[in-house]
């Protein structure tokens, strides 16, 4: 009940900053999320989403969209969970001809930082020819009323899981962008198989200087989250690192060692973003990686 009061309170500020009050007021849809309590969207049986009432006016993230954009624009509030470090405003952009663009909005120093580092890598990746990997485009970034915002490309909506002869051909590819180049946040919910190509999105954590395999192992974590504990995902993970990193030429005890750097890794993510969601690293981590001194 908490977390829902928390999540009510975060979708009410979005809206006020978004949408500032005026005089009148216009029904926007509400994408649907488990996370919202029923009393705020409405279920029924042919529709679970819902509607709540925004403002509408002159000087709304929306009017202003349309006018970076050159055209008019109906936007759609994303709901995410409240306590994510990077929790941010997700908005849809709808055109007369459909869905025109996602929308990101940097409304704290940590958010705003994070989109715009996504924004100049994916500007960077732009200039890069990829055979695998798909990634979004900036159509804009800029500032509205004190917020960063960061307009992108819609990538395609498809099913399926990918292969993991896929998955590890896009994880090479990312990896040959600069010297220990990875994703950062290479999840099954960051990507979507197309024929023979990867979509990837959500950039926001990409890096360099980290030894090969970092993203192949980080899918493969973040996989195991879903059916076991962060400590027995993380022995999973370092168990299994010889098999996940045989195709980047890395012997089974090198492997075992960059798995433990890699948890690390995103324990130290965790850390400085002031937000443990596997809990204390002395539970899930240490267990996993302490017997791996003597390799080091």
């Amino acid at each position: 009940m908490k977390d829902f009061r928390i999540r009510l309170r975060y979708l009410d500020e979005v809206i006020s900053l978004l949408f500032p009050p005026s005089t009148t007021s216009s029904a926007r849809t509400l994408v649907p999320s488990r996370l919202v309590p029923r009393r705020l969207v409405p279920r029924a049986p042919w529709h679970v989403g819902g509607r709540v009432l925004v403002p509408d006016g002159p000087d709304t993230i929306e009017t202003h969209l349309g006018d970076v954009l050159g055209r008019r624009v109906r936007a759609t509030l994303h709901v995410r969970p409240a306590r994510r470090a990077n929790r941010k405003p997700i908005l849809e952009l709808y055109g007369d001809a459909g869905l025109l663009a996602f929308v990101k909005i940097g409304d704290q120093p940590h958010t705003r930082d994070l989109i715009r580092h996504e924004a100049d890598t994916l500007r960077a990746i732009a200039r890069h020819p990829f055979d695998v990997v798909v990634a979004p485009k900036v159509l804009h970034h800029g500032m509205w009323r004190d917020l960063d915002v960061l307009v992108l490309t819609p990538l395609p909506v498809t099913k399926g899981r990918p292969s993991a002869d896929l998955l590890a051909a896009a994880a090479q590819e990312i990896a040959a962008l600069g010297k220990g180049a990875w994703h950062g946040d290479f999840s099954p919910w960051n990507v979507a198989p197309m024929g023979d190509r990867l979509l990837v999105w959500d950039w926001e954590r990409f890096g360099t200087g980290v030894p090969a395999g970092f993203d192949t192992l980080h899918y493969f974590f973040q996989t195991a989250l879903r059916r076991m504990r962060p400590a027995s995902a993380a022995k999973a993970c370092v168990a299994q690192s010889g098999r996940l990193l045989e195709p980047y030429g890395i012997s089974y005890e090198e492997a075992r060692v960059t798995a433990a750097a890699y948890l690390m890794t995103l324990a130290e993510r965790h850390r400085a973003d002031g937000h443990e969601p596997l809990g204390s690293p002395a539970r899930w981590l240490n267990p996993a990686v302490d017997g791996l001194e003597p390799l080091t």
